[in-house]
């Protein structure tokens, strides 16, 4: 059921063929990441993701989410919950391949996941990637099969190069991944290939070599962190036709309170973080003043350019999933904005707001 209040779709995906809603969900949770939700709780949020929408759902999914255990739970629930397989889009970030689990706990990440049955050994290459995909529809029970695919954080790939050679191999093993995922497109397989990375250079780097047809910054394009040089790229890519999406709006939680910056924790006594600190608490001050959460700023900041489709969130609470709708459905202060750009929290180059 479509909630009438929700925000209008705002603009088609790019030149997918796809509409999106204004919010795409992140799964790692089905995956028991740090925590491992009840299957009742899992299947509440997947509920949500249809009572809220105001378009056809889109959910963010990766064969690396609990070695699979991800897929497998979402395939199991919309099926569960009599879902056709016309009413999601579902994308699913490839690189990585469940193996049997052979450790007392699983090598890809360690301490991330919780009560998982398998391993994961990372595939990026022409024919690993369509291993991956290949998986991925399989783990997802047959029926539902993603029509948006990815190489998952090429830009980590890249940053395990040990020497120049290594970078240029590992350049051409993403390369190939690519050149498998069009083939795909073109064979009517997928609609939709593009790119998600943490670093915005390694998405300029590729997008000299590929055309994606989508992109998704994460960390980069927040409240805190807007340059223009991301400005200027996200304006140009859109000006190319291509579907942008905006994830990690809130730099790994310290935007709203959290102990960790871009996942790694703030130490008191750097210097770097303590303007970090002092960075946040004048942006604490003034969402004080005007009686406005840090999150819902952060959220509405993430969609303020028109050129971005979506934000992707990971909500782990399902009534969270309709607070996340409201906020965008409601108009903060004009003065708000205004004090944010005079305290310097918000990039003077900044003209969306």
């Amino acid at each position: 059921m479509n909630n009438p209040q929700q925000p209008q779709t705002r603009i088609p995906f790019g030149k997918t063929g796809l509409t999106v809603p204004s919010i795409i969900y992140g799964t790692s949770f089905m995956g028991n990441l740090y925590q491992e939700l009840p299957e009742e709780v899992k299947l509440q949020i997947m509920q949500q993701w249809f009572e809220v929408s105001e378009s056809t759902p889109m959910i963010d999914c990766a064969g690396k989410y609990g070695a699979g255990l991800a897929l497998e739970v979402i395939g199991a629930g919309l099926k569960k919950l009599g879902v056709d397989k016309d009413d999601i889009i579902i994308s699913n970030k490839l690189g990585w391949y469940r193996i049997p689990l052979t450790t007392d706990e699983p090598t890809f990440e360690p301490g991330a996941w919780v009560n998982l049955k398998y391993d994961a050994v990372q595939k990026i290459s022409y024919s690993g990637i369509l291993e991956c995909w290949e998986q991925g529809c399989e783990l997802l029970g047959g029926y539902y099969k993603p029509q948006v695919v990815s190489v998952h954080d090429p830009d980590e790939y890249l940053f395990a190069a040990t020497d120049a050679a290594d970078r240029t191999k590992r350049v051409n093993d993403i390369l190939e991944a690519y050149k498998a995922l069009f083939e795909l497109k073109e064979k009517g397989e997928v609609k939709a290939v593009g790119i998600g990375t943490k670093d915005w250079l390694t998405i300029k780097e590729l997008y000299d070599h590929v055309k994606f047809d989508w992109v998704m910054f994460a960390n980069k394009l927040t409240i805190y962190h807007h340059p223009p040089e991301i400005i200027e790229f996200v304006e140009r890519i859109n000006a190319d036709g291509v579907g942008i999406i905006n994830s990690a709006i809130f730099n790994a939680g310290f935007l709203t309170g959290g102990e960790f910056f871009d996942y790694r924790k703030i130490d008191p006594t750097s210097a770097e973080d303590q303007k970090l600190m002092a960075w946040r608490e004048t942006f604490f001050a003034v969402c004080k003043k005007y009686a406005v959460s840090p999150g819902d700023a952060c959220l509405k900041f993430a969609l303020a350019m028109p050129q971005v489709n979506a934000v992707a969130l990971n909500p782990s609470k399902p009534e969270r999933i309709r607070r996340n709708v409201e906020v965008l459905a409601a108009d903060l202060p004009s003065a708000f904005w205004k004090e944010l750009k005079e305290q310097k929290i918000i990039g003077e180059h900044f003209n969306y707001l």
